[in-house]
C-alpha cells in the first residue's frame, strides 16, 4: 500500500472538501495532493459489487484441500510493525496527507489485526470480527471509481559472472559516488549505456560494474524489478538489491510495443516479451533504450527481496503502490485476479480476496489506480507475475 466510522453526511462533506482541494489548487497553479485517492466505505453501506469485493481471506487457512498461509501473514504483518517503530515510518507519516490515516492509527489496526487473525479458527469468524472492529478505506482507482489495475513483480534467478567474458557481457552497476552532483535532468539509458547496452565502460559508468550477466533482457528486467537472486559462474549465489536510480522516468517497454503493433494489450505478458525478444533480438536496440530510467545496484550479501519501506517482501502478501498515495506498512485487502496452475500445470487465472501489507514501491507504480503484487523468487514466480494483468479493487481497513 486507515479510520474513524463515517456516516453518510460525513462522507459528502468528505466529497466536497476534496473538490474544493482540488480547485484552489488548481487556481494556485499548485499540486493537487489528495485527500481524495482513499475513501471511508461502511461495511453496513456498501453496494452490491463492494459487498462481493469485500469478501474475507479464505487462504489463511487454505482452500480445497490447500494448505494456509497463516505463518507468512503474520511474518508480513510482524515487519510492517517494525516499520512502524521507526524514526523513517515516523516521518513518512508526518508528510502523509490523507485525513485520518495517521502512523499510531495504522500501528493500533495493524496489531489488532494481528491478534484476530492469531485468535480465529475459520475465515466467518475472522470476518465478523473484522466488521465490527474496522472502517474501510476504498482506493478511488483510476477512473475515481474504483477501478485499480494490478500488475505483479518477482525476484528473478538468473546467471552471472563477477567477471566479464564472451559469455557475461551485461552489466549491473553501482551507484555513482557523485550522483548527486550529476545535472538534471540526468543522461537516459541510451546515454548511459549505449543503444547495445555494452557501452558503458567508455562515459560515466566507467568502472562501476558489479556483475555481468549473460542474457540482455535479463539485465534489463533485473531494472524492472529492483532486485535478483544470481548464480554465478563460480558456484556461488549472489542477491543484488535496489541501491539507486536516475531522475528519468520510467517508460513500460511492453506498452512501446503494443503501440506499435506488435501485439494486442490483452497479449501483453512476460513470456510474450521473452518470446518477442528471443525472436527478434535487435529489436532491444530499438525498445529497451526506451525505458530512460536508469536503476543502480548493491550486493545485497544474501538478504531477501527487500520493499521500499525497508523489510523484506512476502510472496503474495507484499504489495508495492504509490507511497505519495497509500500509507506505507499499511494492511491493505485486494480483490483482483491472480494466476495459479490447474490440475494439468497451465496457469489459469482465479479470483482472490487476500489481506496484504504495503510495503514497496516503483517506478511504474503510479497513481491511485495501480498495485504490484510480489509473487516470490525464481522462474514459477516469474511465471505468473508475468501473467498478471488484470483489475480489481484496493482497501485498507482501519480501526474504527
Amino acid at each position: 500500500m486507515n479510520k474513524g466510522r463515517w456516516k453518510l453526511s460525513k462522507i459528502f462533506r468528505y466529497q466536497l472538501l476534496t473538490i474544493a482541494c482540488c480547485v484552489l489548487a488548481i487556481a494556485f497553479n499548485a499540486p493537487v495532493m489528495a485527500v481524495s485517492p482513499l475513501q471511508p466505505v461502511s461495511l453496513t453501506q456498501l453496494s452490491a459489487s463492494e459487498s462481493e469485493s469485500i469478501a474475507f481471506d479464505a487462504q489463511i487457512w487454505g482452500v480445497e484441500g490447500k494448505p494456509g498461509d497463516k505463518a507468512s501473514l503474520l511474518k508480513s504483518i510482524d515487519y510492517s510493525l517494525g516499520y512502524l517503530n521507526t524514526a523513517a515510518a515516523t516521518n513518512a507519516y508526518q508528510r502523509y496527507q490523507v485525513a485520518g490515516i495517521t502512523r499510531d492509527r495504522v500501528r493500533r489496526s495493524l496489531d489488532r489485526f494481528r491478534q484476530l487473525v492469531v485468535s480465529s479458527t475459520t475465515p466467518s469468524q475472522l470476518q465478523e470480527s473484522v466488521k465490527r472492529e474496522f472502517v474501510f478505506y476504498k482506493s478511488t482507482g483510476k477512473d475515481g471509481k474504483g477501478t485499480v489495475a494490478f500488475t505483479g513483480y518477482f525476484e528473478p534467478t538468473y546467471q552471472a559472472s563477477r567477471t566479464p567474458n564472451s559469455e557475461y557481457r551485461y552489466p549491473l552497476y553501482r551507484v555513482p559516488p557523485n550522483l548527486g552532483s550529476w545535472a538534471k535532468p540526468h543522461p537516459t539509458r541510451l546515454e548511459l549505456e549505449g543503444a547495445d547496452a555494452l557501452q558503458g565502460s567508455k562515459g560515466l559508468l566507467r568502472g562501476l560494474e558489479l556483475v555481468w550477466l549473460r542474457d540482455r533482457f535479463q539485465a534489463f528486467l533485473v531494472h524492472v524489478q529492483g532486485s535478483a537472486k544470481l548464480q554465478l559462474a563460480d558456484g556461488g549465489v549472489m542477491t543484488v538489491g535496489f541501491a539507486g536510480k536516475t531522475s528519468q522516468g520510467y517508460t513500460g517497454v511492453g506498452r512501446e510495443l503494443v503501440k506499435d503493433g506488435k501485439f494486442s494489450l490483452d497479449q501483453l505478458t512476460l513470456p510474450k516479451l521473452n518470446e518477442y525478444f528471443s525472436n527478434f533480438p535487435a529489436e532491444m536496440d530499438k525498445y529497451l533504450p526506451k525505458n530512460q530510467s536508469f536503476v543502480f545496484f548493491r550486493d545485497s550479501n544474501g538478504s531477501p527481496a527487500t520493499g521500499s519501506i525497508g523489510v523484506p517482501v512476502t510472496a503474495e502478501r507484499s504489495i508495492a503502490t504509490d507511497k505519495g498515495l497509500m500509507p506505507p506498512g499499511a494492511l491493505a485487502l485486494i480483490s483482483t485476479k491472480l494466476p495459479y496452475p490447474n490440475a494439468a500445470g497451465k496457469l489459469e487465472q482465479s479470483a482472490v480476496n487476500r489481506f496484504v501489507l504495503d510495503q514497496d514501491t516503483g517506478g511504474a507504480i503510479k497513481g491511485a489506480g495501480r498495485v504490484d503484487v510480489f509473487m516470490g523468487t525464481g522462474d514459477s514466480a516469474g511465471d505468473r507475475a508475468g501473467y498478471i494483468n488484470s483489475t480489481g479493487e484496493l482497501y485498507y481497513p482501519l480501526l474504527k
